[in-house]
C-alpha cells in the first residue's frame, strides 16, 4: 500500500500589501501637487501692518493654488480607490 501525504496542515495566509507600485505613485503626484499648492499660496504678507499689500489677491493665491489643492485631494482620492489587481 501506498502512503498518502497528509496535507491537512493549515496554510499561512499569503499576506500581500493593500496598495501596489502603481498606487504609491499616484499618491506621490497627488501629495506633490497639494504641496505646491500650499507652497504657492503661501506669502504675499506686508512687513508693516499698516501697509496694505495687493498681491495677496493675485491669480496665483486665488484660484491656482487652491485649484492645485483640490486636484491633488482627487488623485489622492483615485489612488486610493485604484486596483491594480483588475485585469482588463
Amino acid at each position: 500500500m501506498s502512503k498518502k501525504q497528509n496535507n491537512n496542515q493549515p496554510q499561512k495566509p499569503r499576506q500581500e500589501f493593500i496598495f501596489q507600485k502603481k498606487n504609491y505613485l499616484f499618491m506621490f503626484i497627488g501629495l506633490a501637487l497639494i504641496s505646491l499648492g500650499f507652497i504657492l499660496m503661501s506669502g504675499g504678507g506686508s512687513d508693516d501692518p499698516n501697509v496694505f499689500n495687493p498681491e495677496i489677491y493675485n491669480f496665483r493665491r486665488i484660484r491656482l493654488a487652491p485649484t492645485l489643492v483640490l486636484i491633488g485631494l482627487g488623485i489622492e482620492v483615485y489612488a486610493i480607490l485604484l486596483n491594480p489587481h483588475k485585469k482588463k
